[in-house]
């Protein structure tokens, strides 16, 4: 796999938190003292109110620790350079989503995403908590009563966009809570570079303007399901920006992006790109599927127009795995 170009913001990410890392161990007692005075005469207490899908936030000054519950929103504090204090289920995360970069060191797993520990994320001390709505339901007064709740829904309501339109609003919310406008700005404009850089290697790979459709395949009590990615899910967009065209569209409304379908449902898409996000544990394609005669006779199947992007290329993520996934993209067309 090719990581030339697209590394460049999973580098300064890392090169950032081990230069914030060696600084705070490299501080003498005088220094310290010395930017202890500094703080004091400067340090803002301003209070900002923040909305979100809870109520609203009131964050006093530039939040110090942070404890997030969510993947996606994990990838915008590493872009910025900042190091959250706590994280929910960091080895679930490592399995599913490639961000291009190790987790850094000494960040504590708080738990699952929807059932965090309350004990542990107390214990942190943090001034600032990030979440997902759909996961934060039953414990939202505890973790506000902790710290400053933010919550956040990725899934735009109908007419309100894509989910790669909601996953850059959140990105630029949270680099004006921590104070790093300016590093959002350089992280997008290299995501929008890399867009256009991919965009010109799939034309040249004689793709441009091809359909495809993006599956997330499983296996469901011995069936196998495709999550069918549509132009509202932030999967589909992201390769639309690369030039081809997504060839699935849902009947109706999808609030999380993609409609659930078996392989009944394949033969009217058939004539598509096939990108495929399949766990090495759970490969449907050479179980379930290899005999299966609907599966054998689609065109797509028979012309060899499936491209694998791997378990991990996680589409529901946040900056750092959105450039990694079109990495894979590129990397399934021209087979490098």
């Amino acid at each position: 796999m090719n990581w030339t170009k697209g590394k460049w913001v999973a580098g300064i990410v890392a090169t950032s938190v081990v230069m914030l890392a060696a600084c705070g161990n490299g501080e003498t007692e005088n220094e310290t003292a010395d930017s202890t005075n500094e703080s004091d005469a400067t340090e803002t207490t301003e209070t900002r109110s923040f909305e979100h899908t809870r109520g609203t936030a009131e964050i006093e000054g530039v939040p110090e620790r942070v404890v997030v519950l969510e993947w996606g929103y994990v990838e915008d504090f590493l872009a910025l350079g900042i190091e959250p204090v706590g994280v929910a289920d960091i080895e679930g995360m490592q399995q599913w989503v490639d961000i291009g970069m190790e987790m850094p060191e000494g960040i504590e797993d708080i738990g699952m995403r929807n059932t965090p520990s309350l004990e542990v994320i107390t214990a942190l001390e943090p001034d600032l908590i990030v979440g997902l709505e759909s996961n934060v339901e039953t414990s939202y007064d505890e973790l506000n009563a902790i710290a400053p709740t933010l919550v956040y829904d990725p899934y735009p309501e109908e007419g309100e966009g894509t989910q790669y339109d909601r996953m850059i609003e959140t990105f630029n919310e949270i680099a004006t809570i921590m104070d790093k406008e300016d590093e959002a700005k350089e992280v997008l404009a290299g995501i929008d570079d890399m867009f256009e850089d991919s965009k010109q290697k799939i034309e040249e790979a004689g793709k441009g303007g091809e359909e495809f459709v993006v599956a997330m395949a499983y296996s469901d009590q011995n069936a196998v399901t495709f999550r069918l990615h549509d132009d509202t899910s932030m999967a589909a967009p992201m390769i639309e920006k690369m030039g081809m065209v997504n060839g699935f569209q849902s009947p109706q409304f999808e609030r999380y992006g993609f409609t659930s379908a078996d392989v009944e449902a394949l033969p009217a898409i058939e004539g598509v790109n096939f990108f495929t996000i399949i766990q090495d544990s759970d490969n449907v394609i050479d179980n379930q599927l290899k005999d299966n005669p609907i599966w054998n006779g689609l065109n797509f199947v028979e012309e060899d127009r499936i491209y694998p992007l791997g378990g991990d290329a996680w589409p529901y993520g946040g900056p750092l795995s959105a450039q990694v996934y079109a990495e894979k993209v590129v990397d399934a067309i021209t087979n490098e």
